[in-house]
């Protein structure tokens, strides 16, 4: 079997994953953007699998130009990725791992919690990243992944919508602002119970939320996508007819 894997995207976490597979002993064929990824293809027509590793605003022109012979065998990572992503563009089984570190261009990696796999590769990315001491683990079913996804979803655009209110760090706000917090979360879940069809789990969600703030509590809480996460949990809102009132009074700058 080939040991051969493409990598699309060359980003701080792209780097991160080529350098656990060699490590791990497989080759790695790098896609960067300008790429001719039909060429690319046509010369490495049967890798193991494809991982995706592009910015957000990327992902979905990526997949729509994913090339026949490699949509069976994609992997994803991404923040606020949900099935309904990929299926969109009929990828069916993919491998997917939720990142729980932090890597910014300069520092070494900073791991929150361990990173979730599944999928039919999950094994080979778990054990990439633990080759960089970063901590992984491979999950049992379809159940969990979603579970995790809509675990990281919840973190980022909690700490991230209630963030563009309080600023801060995700200690700060779970301690001193529980309420707003709160309140933003169930709105969130709103939004992901819509996306995927689900009846979430919401007391166990809360939990794992509360479980990443302790991981790191000086994480600040507004990144510089926060706005624009903002503006997308809206969009969904709309579509799905859901009030979201904390979410839009923070759209506003209502005080709540």
């Amino acid at each position: 079997m080939t040991s051969e894997i493409i990598l699309i995207g060359l980003g701080q976490l792209g780097r991160l994953f080529a350098g656990g597979l060699l490590r791990t002993g497989h080759t790695v064929v790098p896609v960067n953007r300008g790429d001719n990824v039909d060429e690319i293809a046509r010369q490495h027509a049967n890798p193991l699998f494809v991982l995706v590793a592009v910015a957000e605003n990327d992902l979905p022109a990526t997949l729509a130009r994913l090339p026949a012979g490699w949509r069976d065998r994609t992997a994803l990572l991404q923040n606020e990725l949900l099935p309904r992503d990929w299926e969109r563009h009929k990828l069916f089984e993919p491998t997917v791992i939720s990142v729980w570190f932090e890597k910014k261009k300069g520092m070494d990696a900073k791991p929150l919690l361990p990173s979730p796999a599944f999928g039919p590769h999950a094994g080979i990315l778990v054990r990439a990243l633990r080759s960089l001491d970063l901590p992984a683990i491979e999950l049992a079913d379809n159940g969990a992944l979603l579970y995790e996804l809509v675990r990281k979803n919840l973190y980022i655009l909690t700490s991230n919508i209630a963030g563009l209110r309080v600023g801060g760090n995700v200690e700060q706000l779970w301690r001193d602002q529980r309420n707003l917090a709160l309140q933003v979360a169930h709105e969130v879940l709103d939004i992901q119970a819509w996306l995927t069809l689900w009846e979430l789990p919401r007391e166990q969600l809360i939990a794992g939320l509360a479980e990443a703030i302790a991981a790191d509590p000086a994480h600040q809480c507004m990144g510089r996508s926060a706005p624009a996460r903002l503006a997308r949990a809206l969009k969904l809102a709309d579509e799905a007819k859901l009030a979201v009132p904390t979410l839009r009074q923070i759209a506003a700058g209502i005080p709540l």
